[in-house]
């Protein structure tokens, strides 16, 4: 009992305190980053992992305490996942609405400055949808993941299949 209150209660504690802030850190970067990551993004999130791993096992590099992080990770993850789903303001703090990017053709600006979007960005992401001009767009909305779906308006006169 005196080994794991000396030696793996503070793994427990520094791994939690680690994984609380890596996930509000995260959360404050914005959801467009996360949603595509660059290969700089790649190697920040790779270089926090080696950053943190210090600090989560204190130094002790013994099999017990690497398990031990590893599992408080887990049942953190676990424990977070199933919060998010059951408290309302909680999965709005990590997963927010979505924003409306562009309404019948036209960007919605405060909301794509909001996102952290350039108007080039946008224009990328409706040329991936095959569609040249704004005019075309009904909807450009930016989900919670950080992906942009558009919807295209109806050309006059095509009924929309249900």
């Amino acid at each position: 009992m005196q080994y794991f209150t000396h030696t793996l209660w503070p793994v427990i504690f520094q791994t939690s305190s680690v994984y609380l802030f890596l996930i509000l850190g995260l959360t404050f970067i914005g959801r467009g980053r996360l949603g595509q990551l660059t290969s700089v993004d790649l190697v920040m999130v790779l270089l926090l992992g080696t950053c943190v791993e210090t600090s989560m096992i204190g130094f002790n590099n013994r099999l017990d305490a690497g398990l031990t992080s590893a599992a408080t990770l887990l049942l953190l993850n676990l424990g977070f996942s199933r919060a998010v789903t059951r408290i309302n303001w909680l999965r709005g703090f990590v997963s927010p609405e979505p924003l409306v990017l562009v309404a019948d053709g036209k960007i919605q600006w405060e909301t794509a400055v909001h996102a952290g979007l350039t108007s080039r960005e946008i224009h990328e992401a409706l040329r991936e949808r095959e569609i040249e001009d704004f005019k075309l767009v009904k909807f450009a909305v930016m989900e919670a993941d950080g992906t942009i779906s558009v919807i295209r308006h109806q050309p006059e006169g095509v009924i929309a299949r249900k």
